[in-house]
């Protein structure tokens, strides 16, 4: 199975919902940026939420999630748009601590829980909608939870989860979104949440092999679900040789000339997908050609 995301209506509108497997994403991010397991669970549940909160965008739009809980993993940075096409990393990918009380790997303790959840969409506006709320758990999903209803008013409930094998590849990763919208049902908001105490990890559907599909009739029962959208999801990188080549040559020709003396080459990281770029010293030297036409 390949990954994808749904979008859905739930109890004849009254519940939107959208659920995400993520295994092959997460997977991806792990190879690029080799994070240790909770590392991995950290980054993994951020993009899983990240890529489904895309999916609520339009066209164009596109956010970036922020997570920095003072913990010793850093900084969590995700982007994602409406495409279903996310990428991210964190600060200190090489954070591994033993499972917390529930046998789980210590997500909150790596993440921190002194800092802030950051979410900035860029819908093709002259200005950025931003929300930022206290991180109140740190697992994420507790977190992400908060976010909607502190910061867009929205009733909602976020599950992630990432499943780590032994030899640190990923063996699970999925989530689900479910909000409530305005004047649902006391009656549907009971079920759900009665369906929510009762259901396996999100992680664990995803591990057994359940569809998103199958991971919404979970959580909202079956013949209450009406898929609207399904969207392959995928770990995506805009990052490109002439991208790169392009802000060293805004450095201009002065400093250019500084690299070609001191160094006698360039080299420049992605900071999202961990792809490395090398510039040769004649490479420079084009580039501060191209510099100094500019500068003229």
């Amino acid at each position: 199975m390949s990954d994808y995301l749904v979008k859905a209506l739930a109890y004849d509108g009254q519940v939107r919902a959208y659920a995400a497997r993520t295994t092959d994403t997460v997977s991806e991010a792990q190879r690029r940026h080799q994070t240790w397991p909770t590392a991995s669970a950290a980054l993994g549940r951020a993009i899983t939420a990240g890529v489904m909160m895309g999916a609520m965008l339009k066209g164009d739009d596109k956010l970036t999630i922020k997570i920095d809980g003072g913990g010793p993993i850093g900084t969590i940075l995700v982007d994602s748009n409406a495409k279903g096409e996310v990428r991210g990393y964190v600060t200190n990918p090489r954070v591994h601590f033993d499972l917390n009380e529930h046998g789980k790997l210590d997500v909150a303790k790596a993440v921190g829980t002194n800092g802030m959840l950051t979410v900035v969409k860029d819908l093709g506006l002259r200005d950025f909608f931003t929300g930022q709320v206290p991180i109140v758990s740190g697992e994420l999903g507790e977190d992400f939870t908060y976010y909607f209803a502190s910061s867009e008013q929205v009733p909602s409930s976020v599950g992630v989860g990432v499943l780590v094998n032994p030899d640190n590849t990923i063996l699970a990763s999925g989530g689900f979104i479910i909000q409530l919208m305005p004047g649902t049902e006391e009656k549907t908001i009971d079920e759900i949440e009665k369906r929510l105490r009762t259901i396996p990890p999100v992680s664990k559907m995803v591990e057994s092999g359940l569809t998103p599909e199958e991971i919404l009739e979970e959580l909202l029962g079956k013949g209450n679900v009406k898929v609207l959208e399904t969207i392959p999801v995928a770990f995506v990188c805009r990052c490109s040789r002439e991208r790169i080549a392009d802000a060293l040559i805004s450095l201009g020709a002065q400093e250019i000339q500084d690299i070609i003396d001191k160094e006698g080459y360039a080299e420049a990281s992605c900071h999202f997908c961990n792809e490395t770029y090398h510039f040769s010293k004649e490479e420079l030297q084009q580039l501060k050609q191209l510099a100094d036409a500019k500068e003229e």
